[in-house]
């Protein structure tokens, strides 16, 4: 059992304002089923959990985000629960769970504690929940086997306790997140956020243009002059420029008089990153509020450059190629438009452009794997694995780790 092979996956989960709350932590293994046998097996959980957040640090990486975990009636009762951190972690009451007398005393005794109990799965009052709604605080109702009328009737019931945050689980449309919204829904959970599409047709602004020429710009290696004119037709990029190299984040000890001096101690390379991330963000720089996009994008990233200098070390243009797949990959849903639409003005390289347009070749695969991950798909995690040499479960989860610290820094940053 302690070498059995687990994928750490995880969800956005988002508030009214469509911004990151937290993500549900997703242990997978890599068997033919998309399920977590570890919840089978008490010591195999223990496992699971020290290797989440003693080793691989999924504490750090979740930043300023709660993380939400499943429990089993094993896993409440033990003393493994108490050694993950109270104010990060939501415990997940599985809805298979029998609520005994013992159960609802135990989930008294871990919020004295200080967690956050929630209730997964939620579909139908029955009489048995009421303790548990007395003392959790927040309720995840499982919109699949509910038709709007039942769904209408189960929020009327759980607004008998005010305190209770809702959560909608399985939100695969906008229309269905658009009822739940109108209905009183505090929190959103599901395909239709994760994958994502909540800003899906949006609109390039004048400034997002800007982003997409710069960018281009960099890459084709152009002149500081032609860099710095776009610059100066575009104050709030500007602006953000020179906000992000004085910063510590960009690693300089100089402060940046300059658009020119600005491009120069950046350098072209991290200079087109943050140009690929600002496309995530507001331009104009008067909302620094980060957006599950940018997380998605910025993690996406991040990932595929750590395991590309994982699987080819020194190879310092495929790792670069590698960032680009993972930014890029979420273009076309910032934009509502086709990726060969928006790139027309963007060199690629062949291999960058072969993983995006058809997921084939390393990056391809890699890109791929990145959203097996996003996804909690354990059995797809571990094929596509097996497809890159020297690739395995632990390396990947490293990498993912390491990438969601990243992505979570940045958000720290740009406040």
């Amino acid at each position: 059992m302690a070498n059995q092979e687990i994928f750490i996956g995880r969800q956005p989960i988002l508030d009214r304002k469509h911004q990151l709350f937290a993500y549900e932590l997703l242990f997978r293994s890599g068997g033919q089923k998309n399920e977590a046998h570890v919840q089978d097996d008490l010591g195999a959980t223990a496992n699971v959990i020290n290797h989440a957040f003693a080793e691989l640090g999924v504490e750090q990486a979740l930043g300023p985000y709660k993380g939400f975990i499943n429990c089993d009636a094993s896993l409440l009762l033990s003393d493994i629960v108490e050694i993950l951190p109270t104010d990060k972690i939501v415990l997940e009451v599985l809805e298979t769970v029998e609520v005994t007398p013992q159960i609802v005393e135990r989930c008294i005794e871990l919020k004295a504690r200080g967690f956050t109990i929630a209730l997964d799965d939620f579909v139908n009052y029955e009489e048995k929940w009421k303790p548990l709604l007395d003392l959790i605080e927040i309720v995840k109702v499982d919109l699949m086997p509910l038709s709007r009328e039942q769904l209408a009737t189960v929020t009327t019931t759980l607004k008998r306790w005010p305190t209770l945050t809702l959560l909608a689980e399985k939100v695969d449309s906008r229309e269905q997140a658009d009822y739940c919204h109108m209905l009183g829904y505090g929190l959103f959970q599901g395909y239709y956020f994760a994958r994502p599409v909540i800003i899906a047709g949006k609109k390039l602004g004048h400034s997002q243009l800007a982003l997409v020429r710069l960018l281009g710009l960099v890459m084709e290696d152009a002149e500081t002059n032609a860099l710095e004119g776009v610059f100066k037709h575009e104050p709030g990029l500007a602006m953000n420029l020179m906000r992000l190299t004085n910063s510590v984040a960009t690693g300089a000890r100089t402060h940046v008089t300059s658009l020119r001096h600005a491009i120069t101690v950046l350098g072209r390379r991290q200079l087109q990153r943050w140009l690929q991330l600002l496309l995530y963000t507001n331009p104009a720089g008067n909302e620094q509020v980060v957006s599950p996009l940018l997380q998605l994008a910025a993690t996406r990233g991040r990932f595929l450059e750590l395991l590309a200098g994982k699987l080819k070390p020194g190879a310092r243009e495929f790792e670069d190629h590698a960032f680009m797949t993972g930014i890029m990959s979420l273009i076309p849903t910032l934009m509502g438009a086709p990726l060969e639409e928006i790139l027309k003005g963007i060199q690629l390289s062949g291999e960058v452009h072969e993983a995006l347009a058809s997921k084939t070749g390393q990056l391809g695969t890699m890109l791929h794997l990145c959203e097996a991950l996003e996804a909690g798909d354990g059995a797809t995690c571990h094929t596509l694995t097996g497809q890159l040499p020297g690739a395995d479960h632990l390396m990947v989860n490293a990498c993912l780790t390491q990438a969601l610290t990243w992505a979570s820094n940045i958000g720290r940053e740009n406040s």
